[in-house]
C-alpha cells in the first residue's frame, strides 16, 4: 500500500487535461497535476512520486522532492505563524504545520527549527513537532567506539552539543571534542567516541584512537607537499590556526605530527614543520 509522506512508485492509469491519475491501490486514484508530469509520460508508465494532502485535504502526488519525509528529523525555516501554529518551508507548495501543541517553545517567523515529521493517524495529515524527545529512540542500540555515524547538530549546552544520531538516537559532542563551532541544524559525519554504562552516547568528529591520528597525519603530509615542504605551524600554534588549516583539534594535531616525527617523515622546528627530503 502506498504511504502518505513517503516516496512511492505508482503506475499512471488515466490521463486528463489537468494531469495524470495514478493507481494508489487502497488509497484510490491519486492525481499528479500536469505541471509535475515528466515530458513523454504515458498511461501505463510508473513514476516515483511523493504523496501528501493538498490545502483542501485531497491526496495529491508530486515529482518535487520535499526537504525531508515522514519519520525524519530535519532543520527547517519558519515561513509564517498564525493562530493554528507555525508553518515551515519544506520544499513543497503547501508549508509544513507545527501545531502549537507540538512546539517545545513558541516558534517565530524567520527562525530555523529542528523538527520531527510525523503522520497524524486521525487525519492522515503530515505535521511536524519540535518536541524531539517524544520521537528519539531511548531503547538499546549496538553502537561501538569508532563507528561512523550521521549527525544532526542540535542545541549547545553547558557541556557541548546535543546531536541526533542516524535519525534515531541522541548523543553529545563535548566542547573539547568539537574543534570548531558547530551550527544548529548542521548535518555532519561523526564517530562514536564511547558508549557509557547507562547506554548514553558520546560523539567525536574524527575517528578516535590511532585511526584518527593516521587520517589527520595523511592530511598533514598532503598539505606539506602542496606547500613546498614547509608550513609555519607546530605544536605551539594556536588551536584556531590548527583548526583553520587542518579542521582538527590541537590535541589531535599534536598526536599526528608526533607520529610523523617518530616515522622520520617530518622535522618539527621552532617556526613550523618541515617535510624530510628523504
Amino acid at each position: 500500500m502506498p504511504a502518505i509522506g513517503q516516496y512511492n512508485t505508482l503506475r499512471a492509469i488515466k490521463e486528463r487535461d489537468f494531469g495524470l491519475y495514478l493507481d494508489g491501490y487502497e488509497l484510490g486514484e491519486i492525481l499528479l497535476p500536469r505541471r509535475y508530469v515528466p515530458q513523454g509520460t504515458e498511461v501505463g508508465d510508473k513514476l516515483e512520486v511523493f504523496i501528501y494532502l493538498d490545502s483542501e485535504d485531497y491526496l495529491i502526488a508530486t515529482t518535487e522532492k520535499p526537504l525531508a519525509t515522514v519519520g525524519q528529523f530535519t532543520c527547517l525555516r519558519v515561513n509564517d505563524v498564525n493562530r493554528t501554529g507555525a508553518f515551515l518551508d519544506w520544499g513543497l507548495p503547501k508549508d509544513l504545520l507545527v501545531p502549537f501543541g507540538e512546539q517545545k517553545k513558541t516558534l517565530k517567523k524567520g527562525e530555523r527549527a529542528i523538527v520531527y515529521i510525523y503522520l497524524d493517524p486521525a487525519s492522515d495529515r503530515i505535521a511536524a513537532s519540535t518536541k524531539l524527545n517524544k520521537f528519539i529512540d531511548n531503547g538499546p542500540h549496538d553502537y561501538t567506539a569508532g563507528q561512523p555515524v550521521k549527525l544532526l547538530v542540535g542545541d549547545h549546552t553547558d557541556i557541548g552539543y546535543v546531536a541526533i544520531i542516524d535519525n534515531q538516537y541522541s548523543g553529545v559532542i563535548y566542547d573539547n571534542d568539537a574543534y570548531r563551532p558547530l551550527r544548529y541544524g548542521e548535518q555532519i559525519d561523526g564517530f562514536i567516541k564511547n558508549v557509557r554504562p547507562d547506554g548514553k552516547i558520546n560523539l567525536v568528529l574524527h575517528k578516535p584512537g590511532f585511526g584518527k591520528v593516521e587520517g589527520i597525519a595523511g592530511d598533514i603530509l598532503d598539505r606539506l607537499k602542496e606547500e613546498g615542504g614547509f608550513m609555519a605551524v607546530n605544536d605551539k600554534s594556536s588551536p584556531k590556526l590548527i583548526a583553520d588549516l587542518f579542521g582538527t583539534s590541537k590535541k589531535s594535531f599534536k598526536m599526528a605530527i608526533g607520529t610523523l616525527y617518530k616515522q622520520r617523515l617530518i622535522t618539527i622546528e621552532e617556526g613550523g614543520i618541515r617535510l624530510n627530503e628523504d
